[in-house]
C-alpha cells in the first residue's frame, strides 16, 4: 500500500501496535520485580516500622507502671494507683497491636511473649505485693529484666528493619535497571516513529495549518492546496470549502453591517431631532397659551358686567385648558430634558436629596400631617437633579394619594445588593390595582379624574425614565396590600 494513500489513523496504528509490543514485553518483566519490591516495601512500612512505634508504647506503659509503684510507695498519693492500673490497660492494649503487627513473624512474637511473662512474674512477685504492705525497701534492679526483654525485642525489629531495607535495596535496583532498559528500547522506537511520522503526516499538516492560519489571518483569498495522507488531503479540501463559504458569508455581512450603521445613524438623528422638536415645541408653545390664557382673564374681568354665567363659564373652562396646556408642556419639557440636560454623573448623597424634598413638600406634610420614616441612606453616582425628581414624584404621590381618614405614612428603605442599591418606597394610601402596574408609568396616564386628585400623570413616568439613566429599573411591588410600595434599584 502506497504510504501516500494511508491515512493519519492508519500510521498511528502502527506506530500504537509497536510501542504496545514493546510496553508488554518490559510489563511482564517489570510486573514480577515491582510485586517483589512491594512485598518488601509493604513488609517494611506496614509491619516493622508500626511494630517498632508500637514496641515503644509498649515499653512507656511498663515503665509507667513502675514510676506509678514508686510514686505511691513514697507518696501514698491515690492519683498513682491510679496511673498503675491505667499503665496495665494501656500495656495490654499496646500488647494486642504488636501481636497483630508481628503475625507471621514467629521469633518476634516469642520475644513478645517473653516480655509478658516477664511483666507479669514482676507485678504478683514484686509490684503487687508492695501495693498491698507498702513496702518501700523494692529494689530498683527488679525491673531490669523486663527492660532486658523489652531491649531484646526492639533490637530484633531493629535488625529485621536493615536486613528488610537492604533485600528492597537490591530489589529497588533490579526494578530501575529493567525499566531503564525498557525505557531505553522504547525511546528509541519512538525516535524511529518520531521521524517517519514527521515525513508522512506532521509536515502536510504543517502546510495545512500555515495555509489555515494565513486565511484566519485575513487573507481570504488564499487559495489551500492540500497533501500528505488520505484524510488530512480530505480535511484540506474541507477547510477550502469552508474558506469560500466565509468569503461569500463576509460579503453578506458586511453589506448588511453598512445598512446597519446607516439606519443607526438615521435612527440617532431621528432621536436628536425627536428631543429638539419637543424641546423647541414645549418652549415656543408657552407664550401662545399665556396670552390666551391673560387675554381670557381679561375678558373676565373687563366684562365682568356684561357677561352671562354661561360666557363666564366658558372663559373659565378656556383659562382652566390653557393653564392644564401648559403644566402639560412643562412636564413635557421637563421629560425631554432627562438624560440630555440634566447628566451628570457625581456622588449624591441621597440623605441631603431627601432633605430638600421634605423642605419643598413641607407644607403638604404639615397639612395632612404626614410621617416620612426612613433610614440612613447610602451614596450613589448620578444627576442630583434628576434624583431630586425621582424622591420629590415619589414621596408627593405618597401624601397626595392618602386616605382621607388617616394620615400618611411613608417608609423608605435600602438594602444592598451586590453592585446596586435597592430601594423601596411604601405608604398608607389608597394603592393601585395590579393590572395597572404597568399603564402608571406611561406619560400622562392618569387613573383618577381631575376634579379629585390634580397633576398631569406625567410624574411615574419621570421615575421611571430617571430610574432607567441611572442603569436601575423600578417597578410595583403587586404583593403589597397596605396601600402602594414601588422597588427600585441604583448601581452602588
Amino acid at each position: 500500500m502506497n504510504k501516500r494513500r494511508w491515512t493519519t489513523q492508519h500510521w498511528f496504528a502502527a506506530v500504537l501496535v509497536a510501542m504496545v509490543v514493546l510496553i508488554l514485553g518490559a510489563s511482564a518483566v517489570g510486573a514480577q520485580v515491582l510485586s517483589r519490591t512491594a512485598q518488601l516495601s509493604n513488609r517494611l512500612n506496614d509491619r516493622i516500622s508500626p511494630a517498632r512505634t508500637a514496641v515503644v508504647q509498649l515499653g512507656d506503659a511498663l515503665r509507667n507502671q513502675d514510676t506509678a509503684l514508686r510514686g505511691y510507695l513514697l507518696s501514698g498519693a491515690p492519683q498513682f494507683l491510679d496511673l498503675y492500673r491505667e499503665s496495665m490497660t494501656a500495656q495490654e492494649t499496646a500488647a494486642v497491636t504488636l501481636r497483630g503487627f508481628l503475625a507471621g513473624e514467629s521469633a518476634s512474637l516469642a520475644d513478645l511473649a517473653a516480655v509478658e511473662d516477664e511483666a507479669t512474674r514482676w507485678r504478683t512477685g514484686i509490684a503487687e505485693p508492695a501495693l498491698r504492705t507498702r513496702d518501700r525497701n523494692v529494689a530498683a534492679a527488679a525491673f531490669d529484666p523486663v527492660r532486658d526483654r523489652l531491649a531484646t525485642l526492639d533490637q530484633r525489629l531493629v535488625t529485621a528493619r536493615q536486613e528488610g531495607r537492604a533485600t528492597l535495596g537490591d530489589a529497588r535496583e533490579l526494578r530501575n535497571t529493567v525499566f531503564l532498559t525498557a525505557l531505553a528500547a522504547l525511546l528509541l522506537l519512538i525516535a524511529a516513529i518520531a521521524v517517519l511520522l514527521r515525513t508522512t503526516v506532521v509536515r502536510p499538516l504543517h502546510r495545512l495549518g500555515a495555509a489555515a492560519r494565513r486565511v484566519a489571518g485575513g487573507d481570504f483569498g488564499h487559495e489551500l492546496t492540500p497533501d500528505g495522507p488520505a484524510d488530512v488531503a480530505q480535511l484540506g479540501r474541507d477547510v477550502e470549502a469552508m474558506r469560500r463559504r466565509l468569503v461569500d458569508a463576509l460579503s453578506v455581512t458586511q453589506q448588511a453591517r453598512d445598512e446597519l450603521e446607516q439606519r443607526e445613524a438615521e435612527l440617532r438623528r431621528s432621536n436628536s431631532d425627536l428631543e429638539q422638536f419637543a424641546y423647541v415645541a414645549s418652549h415656543d408653545l408657552q407664550e401662545p397659551l399665556r396670552k390666551v390664557a391673560s387675554f381670557c382673564q381679561m375678558l373676565q374681568r373687563r366684562y365682568a358686567g356684561e357677561l352671562d354665567d354661561r360666557a363666564q363659564q366658558y372663559i373659565g373652562f378656556a383659562v382652566d385648558g390653557a393653564t392644564r396646556m401648559q403644566r402639560l408642556i412643562n412636564d413635557l419639557l421637563t421629560f425631554s430634558r432627562i438624560g440630555r440636560v440634566y447628566d451628570d454623573d457625581l456622588p449624591v448623597d441621597l440623605n441631603e436629596v431627601v432633605d430638600r424634598v421634605e423642605e419643598t413638600l413641607t407644607a403638604s406634610i404639615e397639612e395632612t400631617g404626614a410621617i416620612i420614616v426612613r433610614p440612613r441612606l447610602p451614596i450613589v453616582t448620578g444627576d442630583v437633579t434628576l434624583l431630586t425628581m425621582l424622591w420629590q414624584n415619589l414621596i408627593g404621590n405618597a401624601i397626595k394619594f392618602r386616605r382621607p381618614e388617616e394620615p400618611p405614612v411613608v417608609e423608605i428603605t435600602a438594602t444592598a445588593e451586590g453592585s446596586a442599591w435597592a430601594f423601596t418606597v411604601s405608604d398608607n394610601g389608597i394603592g393601585i390595582d395590579p393590572e395597572f402596574a404597568d399603564k402608571i408609568f406611561v406619560i400622562f396616564q392618569r387613573l383618577h379624574p381631575r376634579d379629585r386628585y390634580d397633576g398631569t400623570g406625567i410624574g411615574l413616568a419621570v421615575c421611571k425614565k430617571v430610574v432607567e439613566h441611572h442603569g436601575g429599573a423600578i417597578e410595583l411591588d403587586q404583593a403589597y396590600r397596605k396601600g402602594a410600595r414601588f422597588v427600585f434599584t441604583i448601581p452602588a
